[in-house]
């Protein structure tokens, strides 16, 4: 009788633990509910289906766990499975609730009515990337500085212009791989080459050495983008604010000498785009601060060599997998060159313009690597949306990959296909390497022309013997191999 007693108290108190455990787990995971849905009233019926999860991580154990995965498109088909397809779901996000579409409707809705949205970058990206860049600007602003800042990287006469230097390093680079006589990091290469590519449109000359210390910097800057805003010492966030800070001073020191030779009258070697910005003013004779220099050049320097340095590096890698793929593009660039006059010296931007099949190639190659795999709007206002309300101040993840990736927009998805664009437009919200609306990449053209003209040399004289096809990948910040592709470059036998 007496262990009976006892065995029915130890029982006892097993079940008030788990039952204990049970309650603690039910308040967690109502702390979201409470302090964000449940003050919204009759407004939390008309929410998205999904969940906040737990207090401050959300769901971004689930999200980075997924992307630390071989499947990271299983962080959004957990919301599929679980809510049925709708394309728009809500979760709690990088430290804010947050409504998540997937599809190119609401896609294009939240990417082009700035009237009801406005970036909603995390307040951690921000600090990185700066308060005075088109991230982390008002609506107002930020067409006074897309204004300002267009011609320079995307105009006609400026890409003309760049064609020759991004040549001149393409060829250089391309040749000096070659000769190594041993394995080289073909993505490391190829992103220093487009930093260096940058570097030049915006500051002209820097010494080597510090070339080299900036693009370390920026690589830690671009870990910490997509990271936890963990700022203790060892993790990714931490080491992406001291980049920042010794990047920010550089360039002042630049901004700073820039206006000594200004004021001293000294004459201009040649313009770049530093000095456009210098001189840049609007129709009211306002001048850019030095911060709004700054924060716009360590924006475009970190965008303009990381999306085309990764997309060179995965274009090549689809070429070499699809060797039908790789003899048209390569018949193409043959029959370009055919067709040059003798005293021609170089690629013009008329004939990039008329490289259909590998821009075709490349639009792919944006579609299937999805480089930016999402970005980040806040409601300004309450906002109906596909039957649901986005309440006012809740972010907006626009989720590239699954718009990419829908079968119903692209038939076998998976499959690089260059042709599935032969007399195929996209509809609004479907195609969006560079995002949409007003916000969309601002040097999109520029990105597109590095990447041409890469692809156009490479295939005319050069071939890629990839060393470790099964090296795993990483996807965060951005999907590449873990050994950032291994390779040997070598000429072809018939240059």
């Amino acid at each position: 009788m007496e262990l009976e007693l006892e065995l029915g108290s130890i029982c006892l108190v097993i079940l008030s633990i788990i039952g204990g455990l049970v309650g603690v787990r039910w308040i967690l995971k109502s702390v979201n509910w409470w302090v964000y849905e449940m003050k919204l009233g009759e407004k939390q019926y008309y929410l998205p289906p999904g969940d906040l999860g737990w207090p401050y991580i959300g769901n971004m154990w689930s999200f980075l766990k997924a992307f630390k995965s071989k499947d990271p498109d299983s962080f959004m088909s957990s919301f599929v499975s679980r809510y049925g397809k709708t394309g728009i779901y809500r979760a709690f996000m990088f430290g804010n609730p947050s409504i998540i579409v997937t599809m190119p409707e609401t896609c294009k809705k939240v990417l082009t009515d700035d009237e009801a949205f406005k970036p909603g970058w995390p307040v951690s990206t921000v600090e990185l990337i700066g308060k005075k860049s088109f991230i982390g600007i008002s609506y107002e602003d930020h067409k006074r500085l897309r204004r300002l800042t267009a011609a320079p990287v995307n105009g006609y006469e400026a890409l003309s212009m760049y064609i020759p230097f991004i040549e001149e390093n393409v060829v250089a680079s391309l040749d000096r791989w070659s000769n190594y006589g041993k394995p080289i990091e073909f993505l490391t290469e190829t992103r220093r080459l487009t930093f260096r590519i940058i570097i030049y449109i915006f500051l002209s000359a820097v010494d080597n050495e510090v070339m080299e210390a900036l693009e370390r910097e920026y690589t830690s800057l671009n870990y910490g983008v997509r990271a936890m805003a963990i700022n203790i010492p060892g993790f990714a966030y931490h080491r992406a604010l001291k980049a920042r800070k010794n990047l920010v001073a550089v360039f002042q020191s630049i901004v700073t000498e820039r206006r000594r030779l200004r004021k001293d009258n000294v004459p201009l070697k040649t313009k770049d785009m530093m000095d456009c910005l210098l001189d840049a003013q609007d129709e009211n004779g306002k001048k850019l601060t030095d911060e709004e220099i700054i924060d716009v050049l360590l924006m475009y320097l970190n965008a303009g060599h990381e999306s085309s340095g990764h997309t060179m590096m995965w274009a090549v890698n689809f070429l070499q997998e699809n060797p039908d793929v790789l003899q048209k593009a390569k018949a193409e660039q043959e029959q370009i060159v055919k067709k040059r006059p003798p005293t021609q010296k170089g690629m013009t931007l008329k004939e990039y313009r008329e490289m259909e099949y590998l821009s075709k190639v490349i639009d792919e190659t944006l579609r299937v690597v999805t480089f930016s795999l999402m970005v980040f709007r806040e409601a300004k206002t309450d906002v109906a949306i596909s039957g649901y309300t986005i309440p006012k101040g809740w972010k907006v993840l626009v989720w590239f990959r699954s718009v990419h990736f829908d079968p119903e927009i692209y038939p076998n998805p998976r499959e690089f296909n260059p042709s599935r664009w032969d007399d195929y437009v996209p509809k609004a919200g479907s195609f969006l390497p560079f995002g949409a609306g007003s916000r969309l990449c601002p040097g999109n053209d520029l990105a597109k022309l590095e990447i041409g003209v890469f692809l156009h040399h490479f295939l005319l004289k050069y071939r890629l013997e990839r060393l470790n096809p099964k090296s795993p990948m990483q996807h965060l910040p951005h999907p590449r191999p873990q050994d950032n592709y291994l390779a040997r470059i070598s000429k072809c036998s018939s240059s």
